[in-house]
């Protein structure tokens, strides 16, 4: 069987589909991951095939478009800027990504002759390709389910797409959904899903040597790829560093090389770490302060670890509302952000509590899902009924 993975050009996407690759190779299949020029490298990084297709986008500035117009109140106060054309911007942006690598993508399955097109959500040249070429396509998400909303208008915006490639009709979301959420974690679905379990994968990496035992709570600082790069006065990490150090925790901040600059000069005792994958830190952490994205919430929640949680992306926001939920964290809106609050937050989320007890369950939950080899058999019976 040869499988085709595609994502755009964002490295979060591509990670979550790398443990469900690497179980088809080790299954013995071929597999080929496609996106953009840019994520070729971060895809040869994971040991996997790459291929390039379509042009670069500047996803950056895309998201900067939908978001930060918001705070002019020229947005409805959720992340979410004013519709223009068809659909919200962030739909914009999906259809920009897909308006770049389709044609590409559609070559390369033509070429390639995939049996199966293994696509992350808002990688919407994937279906395409897949009936494009005549095989089933499969969604494989990455968090909560966030196009659930834009479900009905997906035809409509990929119908020119479509056109173009002579496809016939066809579902954008796949024959199947792969999902790597705990059930009680996402929202209710209609479709058919695939429970699959979280493998944390946050990039690769070298794992660093254990942390010495702290002799007191150990506190993870993250904010993810996006939010420096989108605005760095977003990135609230210093201050987060100035309110909690003063409590008698042992703050462990995951950051970039491109990030280490927005820190400034550290308290003593504040342990910074560089380009280190976060998922090699968790086990030795007790509570996570993040920005809400999927990998940082599902990778906290495998480990059974709480969450404190600031949201200021449309996806955060999404993931934030089921880790609220399910009990097994708090959200503040940036303007909740005090010193005070941010103390009183962690040392009630640091207790033994409702808080610890939903975030072990839900790990429970996860590490009873299917395993990705277990999903490769699914995989197979896929490409044997085809498209029907």
């Amino acid at each position: 069987m040869r499988v085709l993975f595609t994502t755009w050009a964002w490295p979060s996407h591509l990670y979550v589909l790398v443990p469900l690759a690497w179980a088809c190779r080790a299954a013995g299949h071929e597999v080929l991951v496609a996106s953009q020029p840019e994520l070729l490298d971060e895809i040869t990084r994971t040991g996997l095939p790459g291929a390039a297709v379509g042009a670069d986008v500047d996803a950056v500035d895309l998201v900067r478009g939908y978001v930060l117009p918001s705070e002019a109140g020229q947005g409805d106060g959720l992340g979410q800027a004013p519709k223009l054309g068809k659909g919200p911007r962030a739909m914009q942006m999906f259809m920009a990504h897909a308006e770049s690598m389709v044609d590409g993508l559609v070559d390369l399955a033509r070429e390639w002759q995939p049996d199966v097109v293994v696509f992350e959500p808002t990688a919407l040249a994937g279906p395409v390709a897949a009936a494009a070429v005549g095989v089933p396509a499969v969604r494989q998400l990455y968090g909560t389910d966030l196009m659930l909303r834009a479900r009905a208008m997906l035809p409509g915006a990929l119908a020119e797409l479509a056109d173009r490639h002579h496809t016939g009709e066809f579902d954008p979301f796949g024959v199947c959904t792969v999902d790597p959420t705990p059930t009680t974690f996402q929202v209710p679905t209609d479709y058919r899903r695939l429970p699959m379990r979280y493998v944390p994968f946050n990039g690769p990496g070298p794992r660093p040597a254990p942390l010495p035992p702290a002799g007191r709570p150990r506190v993870c600082v993250t904010w993810g790829h996006t939010i420096a790069k989108l605005d760095p006065k977003r990135f609230l990490v210093p201050q987060v560093i100035d309110a909690v150090h003063e409590l008698d925790v042992e703050l462990l901040v995951a950051v970039s090389a491109g990030q280490r600059p927005l820190l400034g000069e550290v308290p003593d005792g504040v342990r910074v770490v560089q380009d280190v994958p976060v998922g090699h830190l968790l086990p030795d952490c007790d509570l996570v302060i993040g920005h809400g994205g999927a990998g940082t919430v599902l990778t906290a929640l495998h480990h059974g670890l709480p969450l404190l949680v600031i949201p200021q992306l449309p996806d955060h926001l999404g993931h934030s509302g089921r880790l609220l939920a399910t009990g097994a964290g708090e959200v503040l809106a940036r303007d909740e952000v005090t010193p005070d609050r941010l103390r009183d937050e962690v040392v009630r989320l640091l207790a033994d509590g409702p808080h610890r007890e939903a975030a072990a369950k839900l790990s429970q939950e996860m590490r009873q899902q299917p395993a990705p080899s277990e999903i490769v058999a699914d995989l197979e019976s896929v490409a044997r009924v085809g498209i029907g």
